[in-house]
């Protein structure tokens, strides 16, 4: 194994660890953002509510995305495994 072989490897690591967690970051970023400005406004300082919405809403991403997410990983480890039976 090789330099260029372990560079591709972690490269595709980091490339699926960031497909995979990319909606559920995403979504929560946005959700936070939106209930800070509401915040804002209102002048309502509450830690639960912007702790609450984010926890419902990566919920519903989970099982949204779950099946998704799942088969990127299954993939991923499917490459892993390859390389692994042909670099012997």
């Amino acid at each position: 194994m090789d330099t260029f072989q372990l560079t591709e490897i972690f490269r595709d690591a980091v490339f699926t660890g960031l497909k995979v967690a990319a909606p559920i970051l995403l979504v929560s970023i946005m959700v936070g953002l939106l209930i800070s400005i509401i915040q804002a406004a209102t002048s309502i300082n509450e830690q639960t509510m912007t702790f609450v919405p984010k926890l419902i809403v990566t919920a519903l991403i989970m099982i949204v995305f779950g099946g998704w997410m799942m088969q990127q990983m299954v993939d991923f480890f499917n490459r892993i495994f390859e390389f692994i039976g042909t670099s012997i």
